[in-house]
Parts: C-alpha cells; sequence; structure tokens
C-alpha cells in the first residue's frame, strides 16, 4: 500500500480488525519512510461489476460513485451516516449476488430509489428529480402526487 503522505511504495500494517458491521477490515498502517500513520479499509468484492449506461457505454462500476449520488440526496436531511452505509453495502451485495457481471445504470438506479424510498422522502423525490430528468415543476407535482396514491405498504 503506497503512503499518502510521501507516497514510498511499502507500509507496514500495525493492526487489523473487523469493522463494526463485518463487512469490511480497518487497517492501521505506518509508512518507514516519513513515520506517517493512517488508515484503510479493505471490503469483499465477489464480482467484478461493469456498468452499462444509457448511451450504451459499459464502465466499471464505482461504489464511491454510487455513495457520492446518494449523499448528494440525503444532503441536510435527518439521516445517520451508519443507515446510508448500509443502504450502499445493500446495493452492492444484491448487485454483486444477481450474477451478472454487467449490470444496467436503471438497475442501479431504481435499486437506490427503492432504498431512499424507505429512508427519506425527500431524498427519494431529489434523486428522482435527476434519476428521472424531471425539467418542469410540473413533472415534480406529478411524481410528488403518485407518491401520496401509493399504498403504506409498498
Amino acid at each position: 500500500m503506497r503512503c499518502p503522505f510521501c507516497g514510498h511504495d511499502d507500509t507496514q500494517v500495525k493492526d487489523s480488525r473487523p469493522t463494526e458491521d463485518n463487512t469490511s477490515i480497518r487497517r492501521r498502517r505506518y509508512c518507514p519512510s516519513c513515520g506517517a500513520r493512517f488508515t484503510t479499509f479493505e471490503r469483499i468484492q465477489l464480482r467484478e461489476l461493469t456498468v452499462l449506461k444509457k448511451n450504451n457505454q459499459r464502465v466499471p462500476f464505482d461504489r464511491d460513485k454510487l455513495a457520492r449520488s446518494i449523499a448528494v440526496a440525503l444532503r441536510k436531511r435527518p439521516v445517520e451516516p451508519e443507515r446510508m452505509e448500509r443502504m450502499i453495502n445493500s446495493i452492492v451485495r444484491r448487485l454483486e449476488s444477481s450474477g451478472e457481471s454487467e449490470v444496467n445504470s436503471d438497475q442501479i438506479g431504481a435499486l437506490v430509489m427503492e432504498g431512499l424510498a424507505a429512508i427519506d422522502p425527500v431524498a427519494y423525490v431529489r434523486f428522482a428529480s435527476v434519476y428521472r430528468n424531471f425539467r418542469e415543476a410540473k413533472d415534480f407535482e406529478d411524481f410528488v402526487g403518485k407518491l401520496g396514491e401509493r399504498p403504506e405498504n409498498d
């Protein structure tokens, strides 16, 4: 592992332990070159995923991009970071365990919409406005109107 401070190629692991939710391993590292200490996290990856975008472009799946888009939807909302992290882990697990190495961006968007609907209705509408490409206020009105029509068990 390369040191983020001096770029030295060989750092040493001083301590390893699982995270609280047991989805990754936290490692404390030390750089013998500059003496800096830093933390890394290792996650299990079941398979390499490729995202098939709407324009037929294929790009590697990026967990951080998924996390950023969810964080934007949840910005300034009363949702604990741990709950957001659990949602992201759940989406990634579902994608990796689907058996497919290629997933449509629509499938990812639908999983995010499903997760946000369960966590926070405002974040759900925020994400939908980008995901469904709302162009005017009427699009919001129609979407929010349909939310009121949904059964509670949905």
